[in-house]
């Protein structure tokens, strides 16, 4: 018998063995967050109150501000199968529900270029179990916005390949579709670049709480168990304001920004396993001052988390901690010469240029010592 944690929403339920594998398992390094806490009391509360029910959730926040991972810790918390989709600027509505494809004949198959052979029998001999996207990536090993393109060819080209012959159609859902009618937890990065009015309404639609999405076979009711996990970064290029019928559907909403100074540090020494707290207290003033910076001078630039673990894995390597603050930090936000000054500047007005070199004469005093062991 499974034992469910705190926050398990259907404990009765029973998953099948490819859906347990999508349940997301935390990491050792894995930190619960404020916002994990708040987000699952919160759902696991409302979660039998009908029209009081949370199954929305949208976290905003810059790149690197741990979106995805809360996404995936969900997943294990309320013990459902993870899954995302994400959006691009010509998404149609076939990459919400899926599409239509004919099966064309093992003759003219053979006639077509050993790419779309591949992929066309992977879609052929498919379980139903992955969503289209899935099942190219995996055949082609290609991204999912290639993917995505690839299958608007196949309709096109599997339609030019079956003229005059008596065709049968297989519908592939979209993994929007599965997650939706199986009951998972949905990831859905970036509707914000979303170009398409009706793409965004057909999305709105799915997302009410008793909605439903109109197939080309059938109309599908939202399963009780369906969570939207809307990320979304602030001043991402390309992007807009998230779509205001999209943000009302939200039931719950959480401002992704750095986590505290402590919690910094406690997820680096447990990401990369280095345990200097004086120098990652020094990397973390100093991550927390550029994003502080780059926010006031509207630099669209991000210092965030990810940037951390990579310069403070580097220093742990033996790298230069001022030398690599550049290549695995600074650089990432800028490369404008005058943005590169503001944040120089403020660095050394707050003593944080000092403190660099201070911790780093200590990294280097510390490896002669270990050198002359």
């Amino acid at each position: 018998m499974q034992e469910h944690g705190e926050y398990y929403l259907s404990p009765e339920r029973t998953l099948t063995g490819a859906e347990k594998k999508l349940v997301w398992k935390k990491p050792l390094s894995h930190k619960v967050s404020e916002e994990e806490r708040r987000i699952c009391k919160e759902i696991k509360r409302n979660w039998n109150r009908g029209e009081m029910k949370i199954a929305n959730i949208l976290l905003e926040g810059d790149a690197g501000s741990g979106k995805t991972q809360l996404a995936k810790a969900l997943s294990a918390n309320f013990g459902l199968p993870y899954t995302k989709v994400t959006c691009f600027a010509d998404m149609d509505k076939s990459d919400i529900i899926g599409a239509i494809l004919p099966v064309i004949s093992s003759e003219r198959l053979e006639k077509m270029e050993s790419m779309e052979q591949t992929a066309l029998k992977a879609l052929y001999e498919s379980d139903g179990f992955q969503s289209t996207t899935e099942i190219l990536m995996d055949a082609l090993g290609i991204t999912r916005e290639q993917a995505a393109l690839k299958m608007k060819q196949l309709l096109k080209l599997a339609a030019d390949h079956s003229d005059g012959e008596a065709v049968e159609y297989r519908f592939y859902p979209s993994e929007i579709v599965r997650a939706y009618q199986k009951g998972y937890l949905l990831e859905i990065q970036e509707p914000n670049v979303i170009r398409d009015a009706a793409v965004l309404m057909a999305l709105n639609s799915a997302l009410e709480l008793d909605g439903s999405i109109n197939l080309p076979t059938e109309i599908i009711r939202r399963h009780p168990d369906f969570i939207a996990v809307i990320t979304t970064n602030r001043s991402y290029a390309g992007s807009r304001p998230l779509n205001e019928a999209l943000r009302d559907r939200v039931q719950h909403s959480e401002k992704m920004d750095l986590p505290t100074k402590e919690v910094m540090i406690e997820r680096a020494m447990a990401k990369i396993g280095y345990q200097d707290e004086k120098v990652l207290s020094v990397l973390a003033d100093i991550i927390i001052l550029l994003d502080q910076t780059a926010r006031t001078n509207a630099i669209k630039g991000v210092a965030g988390m990810r940037s951390f673990f990579y310069w403070a894995d580097a220093v742990a390597g033996g790298t230069s901690p001022k030398e690599s603050l550049y290549h695995k930090v600074i650089y990432k936000i800028t490369t404008d010469s005058e943005e590169i000054r503001l944040l120089e500047e403020a660095l050394k007005n707050h003593g944080l240029i000092s403190s660099l070199e201070e911790v780093q004469g200590d990294v280097k005093k510390n490896e002669k010592a270990m050198m002359m062991q």
